[in-house]
Formats: C-alpha cells, sequence, structure tokens
C-alpha cells in the first residue's frame, strides 16, 4: 500500500490491491474445489478474506467489508473443522468473489448480494449435517510464547496497541508483561510514538496464522518472535527452521538503530514498486524518441570526420540500446498472468454446458509485452468459449467414442524469433470441414464445387456472419465472435492458422510478436525506398545475380539446402518501375515451418526500429505492418512477413499454373 505524500489515491491503490486479493482467493477457491481436504488451501482463501475485509473498513468500503465478514466467517468454520468443504461452499464463495469485485467498483445491487448471502447460509448447513465425516484437523499448537514491538508510527498510523492486545486475548488463555528497555528519557520522548514492547504467552488450540492475522497490517514494519510453547512442536518447528526455533519478521525500528537488520528490511520493502501502466508506456515513448535521435546522431558521425563525435556516438548508441532493453524487459510479463485468468472460464463453462471440462496450461513462463498480453484476453475467450460449446462432446458421447468423459482444453505458450506462438486445442470432435463448406457456398463466399484447400475452408470460421452451430446457445452459434478475433489479432501484427481433425479435435494457433514498440530491424532498399524487415523473422541473406535473376523469372523458387523455398521480388511487388541493381540480394525470412525469400536491392544494415501506427489510409495494406522513421527524417516501412509469407503461396501457384 503507497504512503502517505506519495501522491497515489488511496482509494485508487486499495481498488488495485482488492483486485490481487480477488484473484489470489479465485485461484485458492479453484485448487481447493479439485482438494477439498486441503487444509493450506481452506486457510489461503480465509486469509485472503480476511486481509480484503480488514482492507475495505480501512479505506471505508464498509459494504464490501459487511459482505465479505460472513464469507470470511464461513471459512473460519471450515478451518476449525466445524463445516465440511464442499463444491457447493467453494461455488457460492465464487460467485460472492465476483460480487466483492462490483462493490469494489461500486456498481453492485444489494438485492444480488443478500441472494449470495442466502445461498452461502444454505451450502454451510449442508455442509455442516451429515454427509462424509469432517477430516481431524491438522496439530495445533498447545501455545505460543510472542515478543512483540510495534513500529515507532503505529499510533500515528490509526494502530491500536490495546486492540490488539485484545485481540490476542480473544485467542485463548493470554498472559501479557509490558516491557519499556527502550523507552526513552523524557527530554527524548516523542509522545506520538510507541517505545512500550510486550511478551505474551497464549494458551490454547491457536495456529500461527491466528496469531500473524492479529498483526497482519503492521507485520512488515514491526519486530515479533512467535516460539512454540509445546517440547513436541517447538521439535517440529525446528525441522521447518533448522537454524532457529522461532521465526522472526524483522523490518525497519527507530531512526537511531542502524544494525544491519533494518537495513536489510528496508531494502526487502523497496524491491518492488508499484508503477501505473501508462507510466510505463509514457517511458516506453520517450525511449523511443531518444533511439530515433540516437539513429540521426549515428547518420551525422558516419558522414563526417570527426573521431570525438564519432567516439560519443558510439556511446549513445550502445547507453540507447541498454536504455531500449531495460524498457523492454519492464514491458515484458509471463503469459501465465493471462492463462492463469481462464481457469474460472473454465470452472464456469463446465457448469453451464454440463460437460467435465479440465484445463491444461503449458509454457506459461514465456513472457511477452503488457500490451500484447492485455488485447489478448478477448480474442482467447472467443476460441475457449467455441471449443468448449462445440468442440467438445458430452460425457456420454465421449465415453461412446472411446475417450475420457472429461474433455481437455489445452493452452501452450512459446517462443519463436521474434514471435510468440499461443496455441489453442481440444481434444473434441473436430470442425466438420464438409458443413463449413456447406456453409460458405449458402452464404455465397465460395461457389458450389469450387476447388478449395482444407486450410482455406477453415479460414471461413473468422468471416463475418459465419457459424456451423446447429442451434444458438447462451455462449455461441450467432456467427459473432470469431471474426472480432481475426481483427484483434492482424491488429497486433499476428496471424492465425486451424487445423482440424474429425473426431481428434481441434487446434488454432495465433503468433503473436513478441513487442509492439520497439525491435530490431533489417534495413533494406529497393529502388528508391526503403523498408525494415524484422530482425528476429531473417534467416539468411543471399546474392542474386543478374544472370540467375533472368534465369529464374519463370519459377520464382530457389534451392536452398535441398529444399525449394519461394521468394518474391519487391521490386515488382511495390511497383517501383526502376531497373534492378546488378548484383540484387535475398533476404530468406521465416515463420515457423513457412519461409520465403525476399528479393532486395541492398541490405543496408541492422536498424533499431521505433514502430509508428500507419496512417488510417494505409492502414489496411497488408503487406506492411507499421512504419518507423529514420535518422535523416525519412519514412521507411516495416514489412509484415506473415503476410507475406501467404501472399507468396498463391502468387507462386498462379505462375505455375500459367506456366
Amino acid at each position: 500500500m503507497s504512503g502517505p505524500g506519495s501522491g497515489e489515491d488511496p482509494t485508487a491503490a486499495f481498488r488495485i490491491e482488492a483486485g490481487e486479493l480477488l484473484e489470489q482467493v479465485e485461484q485458492g477457491l479453484l485448487d481447493l474445489e479439485h482438494r477439498l481436504d486441503d487444509m493450506n488451501l481452506v486457510n489461503a482463501v480465509f486469509r485472503g478474506l480476511h486481509t480484503l475485509k480488514g482492507s475495505g473498513a480501512m479505506f471505508g468500503f464498509d459494504a464490501l467489508a459487511a459482505f465479505t465478514h460472513h464469507c470470511e466467517s464461513a471459512f473460519d468454520r471450515v478451518r476449525k473443522g466445524d463445516v465440511r468443504a464442499t463444491p457447493e461452499l467453494v461455488s457460492v464463495i465464487l460467485s460472492a468473489a465476483d460480487h466483492m469485485r462490483a462493490l469494489v467498483d461500486g456498481d453492485a445491487p444489494a438485492a444480488h448480494g443478500q441472494a449470495i448471502l442466502d445461498r452461502l447460509a444454505g451450502a454451510v448447513d449442508a455442509a455442516a449435517g451429515g454427509g462424509a465425516p469432517v477430516p481431524a484437523p491438522a496439530p495445533r499448537k498447545q501455545g505460543w510464547a510472542l515478543s512483540f514491538r510495534l513500529p515507532p508510527d503505529a499510533m500515528a498510523n490509526g494502530t491500536s496497541p490495546l486492540a490488539l492486545l485484545d485481540e490476542l486475548r480473544e485467542l485463548g488463555e493470554a498472559t501479557i508483561v509490558a516491557t519499556f528497555d527502550k523507552v526513552p528519557t523524557l527530554d527524548d520522548l516523542n509522545p506520538g510514538h510507541c517505545f512500550v514492547g510486550w511478551d505474551c504467552t497464549l494458551i490454547g488450540d491457536i495456529s500461527r496464522e491466528a496469531i500473524e492475522d492479529v498483526f497482519l497490517f503492521v507485520m512488515d514494519d514491526m519486530e515479533i518472535t512467535i516460539t512454540p510453547l509445546a517440547v513436541e512442536e517447538a521439535e517440529a518447528e525446528v525441522a521447518a527452521t533448522p537454524e532457529h526455533a522461532s521465526v522472526t519478521m524483522d523490518a525497519p525500528v527507530a531512526a537511531n538503530d542502524t544494525t544491519p537488520r533494518g537495513a536489510s528490511a528496508n531494502r526487502s520493502q523497496g524491491e518492488h514498486v508499484r508503477v501505473p501502466a501508462e507510466r510505463l508506456d509514457e517511458l516506453m515513448d520517450r525511449v523511443g524518441e531518444l533511439v530515433i535521435a540516437q539513429s540521426r546522431l549515428s547518420q551525422l558521425a558516419g558522414n563526417g570526420h570527426d573521431l570525438s563525435l564519432r567516439s560519443v556516438s558510439e556511446e549513445i548508441e550502445r547507453l540507447a540500446g541498454e536504455m531500449r532493453d531495460t524498457m523492454m524487459i519492464l514491458r515484458m510479463v509471463p503469459v501465465s498472468t493471462l492463462f492463469g485468468r481462464f481457469r474460472r472460464l473454465i470452472h464456469d463453462l463446465a457448469n453451464e454446458t454440463g460437460k467435465a471440462i479440465e484445463l491444461v496450461t503449458e509454457g506459461e513462463t514465456t513472457e511477452v509485452d503488457k500490451t500484447v498480453i492485455e488485447r489478448l484476453f478477448d480474442p482467447l475467450v472467443h476460441i475457449i468459449r467455441n471449443s468448449c460449446d462445440h468442440g467438445l462432446e458430452k460425457a456420454a458421447d465421449r465415453i461412446a467414442a472411446g475417450k475420457s468423459a472429461s474433455g481437455v482444453i489445452r493452452l501452450s505458450a512459446h517462443q519463436a524469433g521474434g514471435e510468440v506462438l499461443i496455441t489453442i486445442t481440444d481434444d473434441g470432435r473436430g470442425i466438420d470441414v464438409e458443413r463449413v463448406r456447406a456453409k460458405a457456398e449458402a452464404n455465397g463466399l465460395i461457389q458450389p464445387g469450387q476447388v478449395v484447400s482444407e486450410d482455406e475452408l477453415l479460414g471461413l470460421i473468422f468471416h463475418p456472419g459465419f457459424s456451423t452451430a446447429a442451434q444458438v446457445t447462451n455462449l455461441s452459434g450467432r456467427g459473432v465472435g470469431m471474426d472480432v478475433v481475426k481483427r484483434t489479432i492482424e491488429s497486433l501484427r499476428g496471424s492465425i492458422d486451424v487445423k482440424s481433425v474429425s473426431g481428434q479435435g481441434s487446434t488454432i494457433t495465433l503468433r503473436i510478436p513478441l513487442t509492439l514498440a520497439i525491435i530490431e530491424g533489417l534495413l533494406v532498399r529497393v529502388g528508391e525506398g526503403r523498408y525494415v524487415i524484422p530482425l528476429a523473422a531473417v534467416e539468411e541473406c543471399l546474392e542474386l545475380s543478374l544472370e540467375e535473376d533472368l534465369r529464374s523469372r519463370g519459377r520464382s523458387i530457389i534451392t536452398l539446402r535441398e529444399r525449394l523455398v519461394p521468394f518474391l521480388r519487391l521490386r515488382d511487388l511495390f511497383e517501383t518501375g526502376t531497373k534492378p541493381d546488378t548484383y540484387q540480394k535475398i533476404v530468406v525470412v521465416g515463420t515457423g515451418a513457412e519461409r520465403v525469400g525476399l528479393v532486395v536491392d541492398q541490405i543496408v544494415g541492422n536498424h533499431q526500429t521505433v514502430i509508428k501506427a500507419m496512417s488510417p489510409l494505409h492502414r489496411n495494406v497488408a503487406a506492411f505492418a507499421g512504419a518507423t522513421i529514420l535518422g535523416d527524417g525519412s519514412v521507411a516501412l516495416i514489412l509484415d512477413i506473415a503476410q507475406l509469407i501467404a501472399l507468396s503461396q498463391p502468387r507462386e501457384e498462379r505462375r505455375l499454373a500459367a506456366g
């Protein structure tokens, strides 16, 4: 939580942290659904609800605190073994978490909250009576010895020591003794500071978590030692922490305490800083402008003969490159932040469709630019909904087909050069290609009997209004969604590939660039124009003499290490109207298994490319992914490799058909 004077709105900061707490609670509930007897998960959910309630009350979200209190109380009973954790109870708390989000945002109807509380009461009553016996709670400590000292400014920040002591007394039989060894003389006494410490003995069936919950809001800034009293439990504590039989949480102490312990705590508190996303975007823009200015400086230094200027230019280039790399790392986030959000979606879809669905994720540590992550969520929601609704069969149909009763949705991610490949796979019935063809013919997208490849037919599912669903459901079937997916992915300079095997399932692969801001590029010249090829897609460069160019005019294919690779003459594609150079170059680029050669007049060299959006007039030109500003102030277009590869295939097919 940001401290006073940080300039951040405390209410806005609370909303951010409340969202994180609710995400943790939701993930814990989804795990608990599969391991109902896991008391660690029960305790984790309880602590999340307890923290949310306390923070909400502190920041004036009284309705949130009151509502969360009921959910916390229910899980407290589960924690104590009075109530079993059941699927119904988990489901109700998941619905309650949605209502808590609405309460945080300030747009939650009271009637909805009361309906959830009524369901909660019914679920708790059902879990408390009959059924399987409640698992015996884990062995508890027989008692604890505490020694603690609050931060000096605790009372100034609203913490009441007497209230904390009362909470300790509520946990069990408590003996509390104040210690005054650090109380200064009257001349040095600050009446607003807390100098008193306390030694406390707690007897009873009390968990360490319950004690830590008392100090939840001051734990990071206080000194506290918690030691178990029972001999057998003390031995267990020694096994858990080999060097000591107690756990000490040190933090910054009084200003005159300069011990290494306090310094270490100060460092640990400064390891993470919350920065608004828009500030990162603004900083990224500044770095981009710096890269453009550095490129201009390098060009001026290269054209002159001043060695000092050239030395400074090289140093600025190094520093700008390091700043760019650091900035890119700051913006990168693991796809686990995206994949984790679909666990709840799968849970809800399973309940809505009546199907048993399992979510499997792979490659969650793969990192992507945060802007890409934000814009991928909606397309993935559409794809997963369609896979669950149309792809996966019901349990009886799966068993009849020799499959497991539970369907599997697999989300995977891995990096390939300058792209991230995100794959969504289901093991359902697959896409009915003949039904797609029939629907396409009925809609006039293709002519009856027209020869169309299977890949082209599958690509038609992204056409606006296209749907092969036999009936419309709450999830899909209206022909909307998949066209939005395609538009969004293309706006990210990405592409979509669809594969399907009848009776075995479907796979949709999204190819997305790692970043939308700055890339390393290969600057080339075609006629009088200059273009940038993303360096991550470049595999190799070859020379193409005028004689070889003339010999290959009929086929536009080269043999590269016993493999045929088609190539595009960018001069012809862009209709430059100029004669080719005597010695042209072929830049071989690829995305995954597909490769194509791009014939250019000259390879100028590497170029740090700041990606600028195309103007509305040129935004729909398929061959380009954006533009960049060169050091001399001119504009170079950035080539869209995926589009050029797709473009090369039909062009070559037409050439072969004509020849």
